[in-house]
């Protein structure tokens, strides 16, 4: 690692040691230098460029290994369902000298494994295109001359330039800086950015938030400028580090996955033992031993749920494919099902709840207070200034702003400290040419912000002054900072009338509107200065006596404000049955003001409280809180362990290093596309394309959408499959249409029919209305519960009784057509397709009537059900297929008799959802 030890070869070079343990942080900035071969004053030369590349790789974190195509087959292959079918084909082929039932057989074995196979590789390349867009560039100094490079070129030994704004690309050592402040949130968990130097550190195990003159990579500078050599690469990095232990971590097969193995199981075993008494009792009969196990392997392709994982991996598809749509990438797809069953959602506040651009939301002047519109860092807005209140003279106030200030605001984009951004941004509302003002006042001096002093001040050439009996050369000297530290060095204020001294009452004014400001959730930043009529001196020590006899100008309330659409989002959460809970490193009165602007309801706690309380109590407490503020990694991780311990089901935000712990232990791990680390990337089961919580509850909403799609699915496969049970169960017993109503093909059909068109309808099946005012779904709740499985059991018995009873009176309702041996059995197969096609319409919703505008939301069910309908109609009426299909056309009549019984299905359906609602309407709502 960077600050540990000197580079060592990339994985494949000389195992020989290269480099003698180093302690990066130690060492004077000339010695590392000299330990890396390189000149600061002109970097290193192309051939020790291309040397080092060649020896420790490219500067990327390692990307996991790529499973090859062909194992990704074999695997699918291996499953037990896929098995059972490879088996039955070949059984087929062998005992059949047809070649239908076998060719019908593989078809649906290649379908499943194709849409599997195409999943997976959507998965990969989401995420490929997502590591793309994060590779960058740096400014590096090499052979004497500064150019661009990528990220991934940079070596040990580089030495690369870094100003305000730059995402630092590597692990070095600082060479030299001026006022350089750089955020470490992502690695160490520190939310204030940190001030570095150059000075070697005795302490060699230090903390890396202590090691004050490394910088690392996946970090940000905020403020001022440096030089760096780089001291580590890639996997050898801090972050490389962490991104390797979490590699070892192996994932866990979702509920979903397991929930559907085990049905498949079941479902697999009790089609067999159909299977087997269906054979038993042909043999009974005397039927030819190969007759029968040709139908018996037909029957079992149709009974067992072989097409269920491709249809699951098919709709989890659309649904991340949607996602995708909405800001979401998601790498596991079977992890959206587990969106579903969220019932606690742990989120940052900066940039996810709120938009991570620091605004001035008001300004107290002349004793009162002003608001002020407009967001972020677009200068679209102003300040509000009420009819009742004089207009104040906003000049002094507006420059201090603009030139204590060293951030750029380019068209909305900021370069430099955010809080300086939100005051520049401010000047410019105000009406003032922040650029102009700073050209026609260029900077002569200046003290940069300290912790010690708590402010900064600039000194700038002011015109002689009129009042003056001769001219004199006068400056302005301007300052920003903590209103405690500037009232100190303050004599005056600035009120309607002019300066006047500052007293007892100004004080207590001016101390009430910053308590004010503060209960408000707002930082507040005092603005002052004063005039000068003495020469500069030149040391730092003699400017700061200057800073002295302020006037007090302005106090500006400055706040990161709240997305407009989350506050929207965390209420439907919380109609949803979902408890938001706001996580942050920033103070506890900001983070509570911004709770409330949202409606996060809860107690508010800090990190240290926390620590008071042992895991037990925390558990017990753990879903009472709205707002946890100050709080270290570790905290988050206990949280969300808490929360867990309850039965919940949480997924947990994060952007950062430091977070990759507590998204590895959520259920639901979602990093930040935009600020988020490769790291938390990497540990995340979703990553946000935009940052934006309203996402996170969109993809719950999907999530709960995708997994009613596959509950439908479910439904309706299991009861085509039961339905097919009872009736050769039936026919088996009875000896009706000699114990087998239905052909291979026909039975092949069916299935063909059952997981083609309604399948990929069904998939796209958009969300319910209402699917958002229900509560979480459990997480232990299995697929088929005693409600679903009695409507399965029940339909499929009214589509057996039904397709038994054509079979049998077909003959007496049509004596012309009895004399055709197929007539029968054809009106009892169209029938019990039609069963398919009203089946598919019920299993849409288990409450909404058929007769709602919900049936029209999906244009995919009707195209569904017009394919199948003419699929079969061709099966029926056309010569070429009723020879291979063993079937007989059918008359208008007979048509219609098929339609009506197979509408059966329909009307008990919608007979059982009436009653539903009708429960559902007597049953008081739930207390909030």
């Amino acid at each position: 690692m960077s600050a540990r030890l000197r580079p060592t070869p990339a994985s494949g070079a000389s195992s020989e040691p290269t480099a003698a343990l180093e302690v990066w942080h130690t060492l004077p900035a000339t010695l590392v230098a000299t330990r890396l071969n390189v000149d600061p004053a002109t970097g290193l030369t192309n051939a020790l460029v291309e040397d080092r590349q060649q020896e420790y790789g490219p500067n990327l974190l390692a990307e996991p290994k790529r499973v090859p195509a062909w194992r990704k087959v074999i695997r699918l292959l291996a499953e037990k369902m896929t098995l059972v079918l490879v088996i039955a084909a070949v059984v087929s082929a062998v005992v059949s000298r047809e070649w239908e039932t076998p060719v019908v057989i593989l078809a649906v074995i290649i379908l499943n494994t194709v849409l599997n196979y195409l999943q997976e590789r959507r998965a990969e390349n989401s995420l490929q295109a997502l590591r793309t867009m994060s590779v960058g560039t740096a400014v590096v100094r090499r052979n004497g001359t500064e150019l661009e490079v990528p990220r991934s070129a940079l070596v040990p030994g580089d030495i690369v330039l870094l100003d305000a704004g730059d995402s630092i690309p590597a692990d070095g050592r600082i060479v030299e800086e001026s006022r350089l402040q750089v955020a470490e949130a992502t690695l160490t968990g520190e939310s204030e950015p940190v001030a570095k130097s150059t000075a070697p550190l005795a302490a060699a195990n230090l903390p890396l938030g202590d090691r004050d003159n490394m910088l690392f990579m996946n970090t940000d500078v905020t403020r001022g400028r440096a030089t760096m050599i780089v001291t580590a690469t890639g996997m050898r990095t801090e972050v490389g580090a962490i991104a390797a232990l979490i590699s070892e971590v192996k994932r866990e097969r979702t509920p979903l996955q397991r929930r559907i193995d085990q049905l498949a199981k079941l479902l697999t075993l009790v089609a067999l033992i159909v299977v087997s008494v269906v054979f038993v009792l042909g043999l009974v009969r005397g039927q030819s031993w190969s007759d029968l196990l040709i139908t018996s392997v037909s029957l079992a392709v149709a009974t067992i749920p072989e097409g269920l994982t491709a249809v699951v991996a098919f709709t989890l598809a659309m649904g991340a494919a949607r996602l995708a749509g909405q800001g979401a990438i998601l790498k596991q797809l079977s992890a959206v099902e587990t969106l579903g069953s969220v019932t606690h959602i742990a989120t940052d506040k900066t940039g996810t709840l709120t938009m991570n651009e620091m605004t001035a939301h008001r300004l107290h002047i002349h004793g009162h207070d002003f608001q002020v519109t407009g967001t972020g860092y677009s200068t679209y807005g102003k300040i509000l200034i009420p009819k009742t209140v004089p207009v104040p003279d906003l000049t002094e106030a507006l420059l201090a702003m603009a030139l204590c200030n060293d951030a750029i605001i380019d068209d909305g984009r900021l370069v430099g400290d955010p809080t300086e951004g939100a005051l520049a941004v401010l000047a410019a509302k105000g009406g003032l040419d922040v650029g102009g003002a700073r050209r026609d006042h260029p900077r002569l001096a200046e003290i940069p912000f300290d912790s010690e002093y708590k402010y900064m001040a600039t000194f700038h050439p002011l015109a002689a002054d009129s009042n003056l009996s001769a001219p004199v050369t006068v400056y302005r000297c301007l300052a920003k900072g903590a209103p405690v530290a500037l009232m100190q060095l303050a004599d005056s204020v600035l009120t309607a009338d002019g300066i006047q001294p500052l007293t007892e009452e100004h004080r207590r004014r001016i101390h009430d509107a910053i308590q004010d400001l503060a209960g408000d959730g707002l930082r507040t930043l005092m603005i002052a200065g004063r005039r000068l009529h003495a020469a500069l001196p030149d040391d730092e020590k003699s400017l700061q006596a200057l800073v002295t006899g302020l006037t007090i100008y302005a106090i500006v309330g400055i706040v990161d404000p709240a997305r407009a659409e989350a506050a929207q989002a965390i209420a439907e959460a919380r109609g949803a049955g979902i408890k938001v809970h706001m996580i942050t490193g920033d103070h506890l009165v900001t983070a509570s003001a911004i709770a409330k602007d949202l409606g996060i309801p809860g107690d508010a706690a800090s990190g240290p409280d926390l620590d008071e309380l042992d895991d037990g109590e925390l558990s017990r407490r753990a879903a009472g809180y709205g707002v946890l503020a100050r709080v270290t990694p570790a905290h988050k991780i206990r949280m969300v362990k808490a929360l867990q311990k309850g039965g919940n089901v949480v997924a947990m935000t994060g952007d950062g290093v430091n977070d990759a712990p507590a998204l590895k232990q959520a259920d639901i791990g979602i990093a930040m596309g935009i600020t988020g680390t490769d790291v938390s990337k990497g540990a995340a089961n979703m990553i946000l394309t935009d940052d934006n919580f309203a996402t996170i509850v969109a993809a719950v909403r999907e999530g709960r959408g995708i997994y009613a799609n596959i509950l439908k699915f479910v439904r309706f496969q299991l009861t085509t499959a039961w339905g097919f049970v009872l009736i050769f169960l039936v026919a088996g017993v009875t000896g009706l249409a000699g114990g087998a109503p239905f052909t291979a093909l026909q039975i092949l059909w069916v299935n063909i029919i059952m997981d083609g068109p309604p399948a990929l309808a069904l998939g796209v099946d958009p969300a319910e209305p209402g699917t958002m005012k229900q509560q979480p779904r459990p997480a232990d709740e299995r697929l088929l519960t005693r409600a679903r499985l009695l409507r399965i059991l029940g339909l499929g018995i009214v589509m057996a009784a039904g397709t038994l009873a054509v079979l049998t009176l077909a003959p007496v309702l049509f004596p012309d057509s009895a004399s055709d041996a197929a007539f029968a059995s054809t009106l009892a197969f169209t029938t019990f397709v039609f069963y398919q096609v009203f089946n598919l319409l019920n299993v849409r919703s288990d409450t909404l009537s058929v007769f709602s505008i919900h049936t029209l939301t999906n244009r995919s069910i009707w195209v569904a059900l017009v394919a199948v309908i003419l699929l079969q109609v061709c099966v029926v009426q056309v010569e070429v297929l009723q020879g291979l299909f063993d079937t007989t056309g059918l008359t208008a009549p007979q048509w219609g008799l098929a339609v009506l019984v197979g509408s059966s299905a329909l009307w008990v359906e919608e007979s059982g959802k009436a009653i539903v609602r009708s429960t559902d309407l007597r049953r008081p709502a739930p207390a909030e």
